[in-house]
């Protein structure tokens, strides 16, 4: 059995986290409460959004992957993109952390270069 911490509480603690190290962090999307999927925007001063999800791996763990990132020319392409898996899965957390190197507070070294 999978013993996957309820998702309200990995929210909550992403919140707290990245809140305690002086970013901003807050819920964009209230998913399920025990299992809901999370999806996480990493930004810094609204700006550079990156979209990171959980795939599944070959090896059947499920790793943070960068999905989308926000094309500066087409800024309405990310938000169209945020949309969609929404009305794709109601039951979806949407997350954004506005902090520099976000992606470590979900256990990725930064990705924005």
């Amino acid at each position: 059995m999978d013993a996957r911490l309820p998702a309200h509480l990995e929210v909550s603690g992403l919140l707290r986290s990245v809140q305690a190290a002086g970013g901003f962090a807050m819920v964009l999307h209230k998913g399920e409460r025990e299992a809901g999927t999370i999806v996480v925007v990493c930004t810094e001063n609204g700006a550079n959004r990156r979209i990171f999800e959980r795939m599944p791996s070959p090896d059947g763990d499920r790793q943070w992957t960068l999905v989308q990132t926000e094309d500066i020319e087409n800024k309405a392409g990310f938000d169209e993109y945020l949309a969609r898996r929404t009305r794709q899965d109601p039951d979806l957390w949407i997350i954004e952390l506005d902090i520099a190197d976000g992606e470590r507070f979900i256990g990725l070294a930064g990705t924005n270069g």
